[in-house]
Formats: C-alpha cells, structure tokens, sequence
C-alpha cells in the first residue's frame, strides 16, 4: 500500500504542490503538462508482459533507459522546454521510488 501511495502520489500529488508553489501563471496548463509526463509509460506497451508490479521500470523500457533520462535533463536547459523535462523527470523520481520499494 505505502508503494501505491508514494508512486502514485509524486505522480499526481507532487505536481499539484510544484504548481502552487512555484507557478503562478498558467497553473491549469502546467499542471496539465507536470501529469503528462505519465506519457512515457506508453513504452510498456512493448514490454511482454505489459505491466508486471514486480518490475522495475528505470533501466527496461525504452523511455526509462538511462540515455532517455539524460535527454530529459538536457531539457532543464531549455526555457521553451523546461517544464516538459521537469514532468519527464518526475516522472522518473516516482518510477525510482517504485523501484527502491519493489527491492528493498
């Protein structure tokens, strides 16, 4: 359950708190792109099976390989493209996270 809970809450809680706290433009809008980063999930679509709970996502599927999370970085840099890059690796924290737990 604490799994379920601290994956699922830095996916859709963390970027309700991000958006209070540091935007205060365009909230609905960046709120929106922060959850969109849940879009590089659709890389288990590849996977066989397509989800299984006891794997780690960090380092298997395509979107969530090491170089893929170096290119979200390069992102930050971007002003045009820094908030894709924040929900990108946000993304990745929660995935992390997720990994931490199924291993320890």
């Amino acid at each position: 359950m604490l799994r379920f809970l601290l994956h699922y809450g830095i996916h859709f809680i963390v970027p309700i708190a991000l958006v209070l706290l540091f935007f205060k433009e365009n909230r609905g809008i960046v709120l929106l792109l922060l959850w969109g980063g849940i879009i590089i999930d659709l890389d288990h679509l590849w996977a066989d099976p397509i989800f299984d709970p006891n794997r780690c996502s960090i380092g298997f599927h395509p979107l969530h390989r090491y170089w893929a999370i170096g290119s979200y970085v390069l992102l930050l840099f971007f002003k045009k493209t820094r908030i894709i890059g924040i929900s990108l690796l946000l993304h990745i924290v929660a995935d992390t996270v997720d990994c931490w737990l199924i291993f320890r």
